[in-house]
């Protein structure tokens, strides 16, 4: 690569972005990034005008030599980049409180990444990433795509199968959380442990062993889950981490956050169903903090990452992406959690999906680190979820009615048969603005 690098946020008036550029100043010294294009579309012009000129007060406090450029047109800032970065919501928070509300008003699940609501998102979201890959195939054809627009695993495998893009790596900040979670129940730094993931974004499951390779799985397991556990919060999303003890000790792996919509459906559902018909939906909570956070960013003193962000529910994220990048510009071989081509670390799913597995991360992307064969419990959800994940992405590009309801009937949190269909209809009619690909 050529000596300065070139990186572009896409969604880049997102609450996020000033945690993105806190990364890349703390990694100057080995990630010399001359230029840092942030860009949005018209309808986040304002944000995108409060979080650029509140970074670009971040970079000067730094005093590195970063020149920070806002723009509306993605093709101007995508000429000759090194590196893309994603985090755009389309439809912004308010098409995810739809995906929230409507199926809660039905009497099921509503959620961003999970249910209905999450292949809602990905029929949204997977269109325009695909229109973002052929625009970086004509003016940065060598470039690498950092994924953390939700739901992670879906885009990234869309950008694999469709887009014919191998040089993508897709994100999530739960891995990071539970790495920490577990540090904390053993006492012992993150470093000390080795932390093995295997699944897909939003359901994996993970072991861990310490420096002489004795397995502490069950150990943080009983500290987290046990009669005596106080787990806390991994994820700002989910309320309330409670597991049957008993279930989470057979599987003799530590379950994703996300697992309690499958594993404690009833209980997920009556605590969104409370919130729903209370304080409202988790985005109508987050809309209300993002208000809160971008009056922080107008602030003209303000040049650093306010603490308050952490609450947003998505920390680590923006992080861990600007790591993911600096150890493919330096070949530093960093072990993490990331969503990348099977090519066979799982035994279960397809060689060419996309998982979430720990992975080496060298000039070359993400090396998964093999994994194998689930036990039957682990390997019926996933396989299911897997099949379910490739329905929906199919039914994003080809905007098939047929497809879409097949996704919908094959989903453990979407009840099959007429209520799949009226779900799935209203769906379409709220979003439509959209989902051109099924205006047909």
């Amino acid at each position: 690569m050529k000596k300065g690098v070139k990186i572009v946020t896409i969604g880049g008036g997102s609450s996020y972005t000033p945690e993105l550029v806190e990364g890349f100043i703390k990694r100057y010294h080995e990630l010399p990034i001359r230029e840092l294009w942030l860009v949005d579309i018209e309808a986040g012009r304002e944000k995108l005008e409060i979080v650029g000129n509140m970074a670009k007060r971040m970079v000067k406090a730094a005093n590195i030599d970063c020149e920070v450029h806002l723009t509306l047109d993605r093709r101007e800032a995508l000429k000759d980049a090194d590196f893309v970065t994603t985090q755009f919501r389309v439809g912004l928070l308010e098409a995810r409180i739809k995906d929230e509300r409507i199926p809660l008003s039905h009497g099921i699940i509503g959620q961003e990444t999970n249910g209905a609501g999450g292949m809602f998102k990905a029929f949204r979201t997977i269109p325009v990433i695909l229109g973002i890959v052929e625009d970086m195939s004509e003016l940065c054809p060598d470039a690498w795509l950092i994924n953390f627009t939700n739901p992670a695993g879906m885009v990234t495998e869309a950008v694999l199968r469709y887009g014919k893009w191998d040089k993508v790596i897709g994100l999530c900040n739960v891995p990071i959380g539970a790495i920490k979670s577990a540090s904390d129940v053993l006492g012992k730094p993150e470093e000390d442990l080795f932390f093995k993931f295997a699944g897909i974004n939003h359901l994996h499951w993970h072991r861990i062993f310490d420096k002489d390779g004795t397995e502490l799985t069950e150990t943080v397991i009983d500290g987290l889950y046990g009669p005596n556990a106080n787990p806390g919060k991994v994820v700002e999303n989910i309320k309330n981490m409670r597991f049957l003890y008993e279930q989470v000790k057979h599987l003799k792996m530590l379950p994703c956050p996300y697992h309690r919509y499958y594993y404690m459906t009833d209980a997920m559902l009556e605590e969104e169903l409370a919130s729903f018909k209370n304080e409202g939906t988790r985005g109508e909570v987050v809309k209300k903090l993002e208000d809160s956070l971008f009056e922080l960013y107008k602030d003209p003193n303000l040049d650093h990452k306010p603490e308050e962000l952490s609450k947003r529910g998505g920390a680590h994220y923006s992080d861990a992406a600007c790591e993911i990048i600096n150890s493919i510009y330096n070949n530093k071989g960093t072990l993490m959690v990331v969503s990348t081509r099977n090519n066979g670390a799982i035994d279960d799913v397809p060689y060419d999906s996309a998982v979430e597995i720990t992975s080496v991360i060298r000039a070359h992307g993400a090396e998964p680190v093999n994994f194998g064969k689930f036990p039957p419990a682990q390997r019926g959800l996933l396989q299911v979820m897997k099949s379910m994940e490739e329905l929906t992405i199919e039914a994003a590009v080809t905007g098939d009615y047929a497809t879409a309801l097949q996704a919908f009937t094959s989903n453990p949190l979407v009840p099959s048969g007429d209520l799949a269909k009226t779900i799935l209809d209203e769906m379409l009619e709220a979003h439509k603005e959209f989902l051109p690909q099924f205006a047909k």
